[in-house]
């Protein structure tokens, strides 16, 4: 992706402390790639003790410029090594989170203690000027909106996370509470950004907003729903976007794309750009009685069957909704450089190349 290095309008000059965590994640990279077009001279990139620091170094430092991105290995579960990678930060991107856990007390110790780490190492200082607190779509209800048929930043969120059967959605809520509280409590400026479905080359996976494959064929979900896609370029762009504009502290940010296609549409283009496969459509109303069976079942059975599938999770995902990006362009002076019809190219290219590989 090549950007314009146009930050005349900045919060910060190119030579202020910027620190990224999980930056050495799927967004992340991207993130580093877009500071570093728009000129920025001083990031510092916290990575975990597992990686390898002589290859991100080769991958982001090879101008002839010198390297603009310090790569320190570090662990958000330590405080002094929060307090360390804090100094004299004024700008935070906070990627790093749990994921790929289904332990309840996995998640909140990789998403909420490591924040709040994080966050008492920048009360410390004293310097911050915007804290980015990378959040997600699974945050939202996709209940009692103030329009049932538009899910923007004016939802509401989980009340009862727990109840959703989902680790990452329940530490992801506490992580934006804290973050919140810290805000009224010490003033920390933050702002919260919730990417809807990441996609791109690098992820060959299809979402579970379009459908299940647990029980050896797949169950297509998601009908005509449209599936808030982002692609990783323009993810990155925003949450950069939303470190460097001024006057938005406190404020709320979803971000999807444009004339996104439905569940429908994208299952079908899948199947003919990557490859074939059988799969059963269930209307709305089966899909919700499925759901409604599991959760009571697993309550039932008191254990024997997890409850990874209730009608929470049907409302987030598959009840008919739609998504709007409005806030993101108008207050960042943000938009999806690449386009639904392109991002979606290069991410069945991706697939049908680790599909040949597999």
């Amino acid at each position: 992706m090549t950007v314009a290095p146009d930050i005349s309008n900045s919060l910060v000059g190119i030579d202020a402390q910027i620190l990224v965590t999980g930056g050495a994640g799927y967004v992340g990279k991207k993130l580093l790639q877009a500071l570093q077009s728009r000129g920025f001279r001083n990031v510092r990139c916290l990575v975990r003790s597992s990686s390898s620091l002589e290859s991100l170094d080769q991958s982001f430092n090879h101008s002839n410029h010198g390297p603009c991105i310090e790569f320190v290995k570090g662990n958000l579960l330590s405080r002094e090594d929060c307090e360390n990678a804090t100094r004299g930060v004024v700008v935070v991107y906070h990627l790093a989170a749990g994921t790929g856990t289904k332990s309840f007390a996995d998640a909140f110790m990789n998403s909420v203690v490591t924040t709040r780490n994080l966050l008492d190492g920048l009360v410390a200082h004293g310097c911050l000027r915007r804290f980015v607190n990378v959040s997600s779509f699974a945050v939202y209800t996709n209940d009692g909106k103030p329009r049932p048929d538009v899910l923007d930043e004016s939802c509401p969120t989980e009340d009862r996370p727990d109840f959703r059967g989902d680790a990452y959605c329940f530490a992801k809520v506490k992580q934006d509470e804290l973050v919140a509280e810290y805000g009224r409590r010490y003033a920390i400026p933050y702002v919260l950004v919730r990417p809807g479905v990441v996609y791109g080359p690098g992820k060959p996976r299809i979402h579970g907003r379009v459908g299940l494959d647990t029980f050896g064929i797949f169950l297509h979900l998601g009908g005509s729903n449209p599936i808030p896609f982002t692609f990783v370029d323009n993810c990155a762009e925003a949450i950069v976007f939303a470190g460097l504009k001024e006057g938005i502290d406190g404020e709320v940010f979803n971000v999807v794309d444009d004339s996104l296609p439905s569940s429908r549409q994208f299952l079908k283009l899948y199947k003919k750009q990557v490859r074939g496969f059988h799969s059963i459509y269930l209307p709305h109303f089966v899909s919700y009685l499925f759901c409604l069976f599991w959760e009571k079942y697993a309550a039932w059975s008191q254990g024997q069957l997890p409850p990874i599938h209730n009608r929470r999770e049907w409302t987030a995902f598959w009840k008919r909704t739609r998504y709007s990006n409005e806030k993101a362009k108008r207050m960042l002076d943000w938009s999806p450089r690449v386009s639904i019809a392109e991002g979606m190219k290069l991410f069945f290219a991706d697939c049908r190349e680790h599909r040949s590989h597999a």
